[in-house]
Protein backbone atom coordinates (compact mmCIF):
# COMPACT_ATOMS: atom_id res chain seq x y z
CA UNK A 1 0.00 0.00 0.00
CA UNK A 2 2.56 2.81 1.10
CA UNK A 3 4.44 1.98 -2.51
CA UNK A 4 1.10 2.68 -4.51
CA UNK A 5 0.84 5.83 -2.33
CA UNK A 6 4.12 6.89 -2.76
CA UNK A 7 4.09 6.36 -6.64
CA UNK A 8 0.98 8.59 -7.05
CA UNK A 9 2.20 11.12 -4.42
CA UNK A 10 5.23 10.94 -7.73
CA UNK A 11 2.82 11.29 -10.41
CA UNK A 12 0.88 14.34 -8.97
CA UNK A 13 4.12 16.10 -7.82
CA UNK A 14 5.58 15.10 -11.69
CA UNK A 15 2.39 16.82 -12.85
CA UNK A 16 2.63 19.85 -11.13
CA UNK A 17 6.41 20.28 -11.97
CA UNK A 18 5.43 20.07 -15.53
CA UNK A 19 2.91 22.50 -15.00
CA UNK A 20 5.63 24.82 -13.75
CA UNK A 21 7.68 24.63 -16.07
CA UNK A 22 4.80 24.88 -18.72
CA UNK A 23 6.02 21.49 -20.66
CA UNK A 24 2.04 20.38 -21.54
CA UNK A 25 3.89 17.41 -23.34
CA UNK A 26 5.28 15.87 -19.95
CA UNK A 27 1.61 16.90 -18.10
CA UNK A 28 -0.17 15.19 -20.91
CA UNK A 29 2.31 12.07 -20.83
CA UNK A 30 0.95 11.74 -17.00
CA UNK A 31 -3.08 11.47 -17.97
CA UNK A 32 -4.69 8.51 -19.29
CA UNK A 33 -6.15 8.24 -23.16
CA UNK A 34 -10.14 8.46 -21.60
CA UNK A 35 -8.65 11.34 -18.70
CA UNK A 36 -11.66 13.16 -17.19
CA UNK A 37 -11.01 17.14 -17.03
CA UNK A 38 -13.50 18.93 -14.90
CA UNK A 39 -13.20 22.82 -15.09
CA UNK A 40 -14.06 24.67 -12.41
CA UNK A 41 -17.82 26.60 -13.41
CA UNK A 42 -16.82 24.92 -16.86
CA UNK A 43 -17.75 21.61 -18.57
CA UNK A 44 -16.27 17.79 -18.71
CA UNK A 45 -13.07 17.49 -20.97
CA UNK A 46 -13.35 14.01 -22.02
CA UNK A 47 -10.06 12.77 -23.32
CA UNK A 48 -6.46 13.29 -23.66
CA UNK A 49 -6.87 15.31 -26.87
CA UNK A 50 -9.87 17.85 -25.11
CA UNK A 51 -7.25 17.93 -22.32
CA UNK A 52 -3.96 18.83 -24.68
CA UNK A 53 -6.94 21.40 -26.30
CA UNK A 54 -7.20 23.32 -22.95
CA UNK A 55 -3.58 23.76 -21.76
CA UNK A 56 -2.59 25.02 -25.36
CA UNK A 57 -5.22 27.46 -24.37
CA UNK A 58 -4.69 28.09 -20.99
CA UNK A 59 -1.00 28.52 -22.03
CA UNK A 60 -1.91 31.47 -24.51
CA UNK A 61 -4.06 33.37 -22.18
CA UNK A 62 -2.44 32.89 -18.84
CA UNK A 63 1.03 32.35 -17.02
CA UNK A 64 0.99 30.53 -13.96
CA UNK A 65 3.07 29.68 -11.60
CA UNK A 66 1.85 27.29 -8.28
CA UNK A 67 3.49 27.52 -4.57
CA UNK A 68 2.65 26.31 -1.49
CA UNK A 69 1.94 23.15 -3.16
CA UNK A 70 0.48 20.10 -0.72
CA UNK A 71 -0.60 16.87 -1.79
CA UNK A 72 -2.38 14.52 -0.55
CA UNK A 73 -2.73 10.73 -1.33
CA UNK A 74 -4.89 7.93 -0.05
CA UNK A 75 -2.98 4.59 0.99
CA UNK A 76 -3.76 2.40 -1.81
CA UNK A 77 -2.76 5.48 -4.41
CA UNK A 78 -5.97 5.81 -6.02
CA UNK A 79 -6.86 9.22 -5.47
CA UNK A 80 -5.35 12.47 -4.54
CA UNK A 81 -5.87 15.93 -3.83
CA UNK A 82 -3.95 19.01 -4.12
CA UNK A 83 -4.15 22.39 -2.66
CA UNK A 84 -2.16 25.30 -3.90
CA UNK A 85 -2.03 29.34 -4.60
CA UNK A 86 -2.14 30.74 -8.25
CA UNK A 87 0.66 33.18 -9.00
CA UNK A 88 -0.71 34.69 -12.24
CA UNK A 89 -0.88 37.08 -14.85
CA UNK A 90 -3.83 37.23 -17.56
CA UNK A 91 -2.41 37.71 -21.31
CA UNK A 92 -5.04 37.22 -23.61
CA UNK A 93 -8.80 37.84 -23.40
CA UNK A 94 -11.05 34.67 -22.50
CA UNK A 95 -14.43 34.77 -24.35
CA UNK A 96 -16.44 36.02 -21.60
CA UNK A 97 -13.56 36.93 -19.15
CA UNK A 98 -13.08 40.75 -18.31
CA UNK A 99 -10.50 42.04 -20.69
CA UNK A 100 -6.89 40.73 -20.34
CA UNK A 101 -4.17 43.62 -20.07
CA UNK A 102 -1.79 41.63 -18.11
CA UNK A 103 -3.27 41.79 -14.59
CA UNK A 104 -1.36 39.60 -11.98
CA UNK A 105 -3.55 37.42 -9.90
CA UNK A 106 -2.98 35.32 -6.44
CA UNK A 107 -5.51 32.91 -6.19
CA UNK A 108 -5.61 29.62 -3.58
CA UNK A 109 -7.03 26.72 -5.26
CA UNK A 110 -7.31 22.96 -5.10
CA UNK A 111 -7.40 19.63 -7.31
CA UNK A 112 -8.67 16.41 -6.62
CA UNK A 113 -7.41 13.19 -8.93
CA UNK A 114 -8.19 10.06 -9.46
CA UNK A 115 -5.30 7.86 -10.30
CA UNK A 116 -4.78 4.29 -12.54
CA UNK A 117 -2.19 2.07 -13.35
CA UNK A 118 0.21 5.08 -12.51
CA UNK A 119 -1.52 7.72 -14.67
CA UNK A 120 -4.42 10.89 -13.74
CA UNK A 121 -7.47 9.36 -14.98
CA UNK A 122 -9.77 12.35 -13.60
CA UNK A 123 -8.56 16.05 -12.21
CA UNK A 124 -11.11 18.19 -11.04
CA UNK A 125 -9.64 22.27 -10.27
CA UNK A 126 -11.61 24.90 -8.01
CA UNK A 127 -11.20 28.09 -7.35
CA UNK A 128 -13.32 31.24 -6.86
CA UNK A 129 -13.91 32.43 -10.00
CA UNK A 130 -15.53 35.61 -8.63
CA UNK A 131 -12.38 36.34 -6.54
CA UNK A 132 -10.24 35.95 -9.66
CA UNK A 133 -12.82 38.39 -11.61
CA UNK A 134 -12.53 40.63 -9.08
CA UNK A 135 -8.57 40.72 -8.90
CA UNK A 136 -8.40 41.12 -12.65
CA UNK A 137 -10.98 43.82 -12.83
CA UNK A 138 -9.59 45.80 -10.46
Amino acid sequence: MQQQAAQARAVIAAYYAAFNAGDAARMLALVSDDVEHHVNQGAVRHGRAAFAEFCSHMGVSYREELRDIVLFVNEDGTRAAAEFTVHGEYLQTDPGLPQAKGQRYVLPAGSFFTLREAQIARVVTHYNLQDWIAQVSA
